[in-house]
């Protein structure tokens, strides 16, 4: 069944050079293999993998579509933000925000941003255990 299959993200763009380029430029990811094309492949150094591809459709997902794991979200968030990416701000109860870092009570931090083709990404640092 499922539970033993690995799970890839698929992430829509519109442009798929001017994706390669703010994957590029802003986070720092280089695409592992393209795909005729039309797909670009990326592979981080924790060994998650996930694909850009070129699609009408993208941006259109008014939700997070992808969440990094992150163990220091305000140097991360400062780091992004040096590199010109803006984030966003949500009206959510019993969230506390610190800059541009969402303090979520008994769950951790995180913070939001759009990439080049207007998919919403998430940065997150969990709480340590207590």
């Amino acid at each position: 069944m499922l539970k033993t299959s690995r799970v890839e993200a698929n992430i829509p763009a519109a442009d798929l050079d001017r994706a390669r380029t703010f994957y590029a430029d802003k986070l720092g990811l280089t695409p592992a293999r393209e795909l005729a094309g039309e797909t670009l492949a990326y592979r981080t150094e924790s060994g998650t993998r996930f694909n850009v591809y070129r699609t009408t459709y993208a941006g259109q997902a008014g939700h997070t579509i992808a969440q990094w794991h992150v163990d220091d979200i305000a140097s991360e968030v400062e780091e992004l933000k040096a590199k010109g990416v803006g984030f966003e701000h949500y009206d959510m109860p019993g969230v506390e925000w610190e800059g541009d870092v969402a303090v979520i009570k008994g769950m951790g931090k995180a913070a939001w941003f759009k990439d080049s083709e207007g998919n919403v990404m998430c940065l997150d640092q969990n709480e340590a255990p207590a």
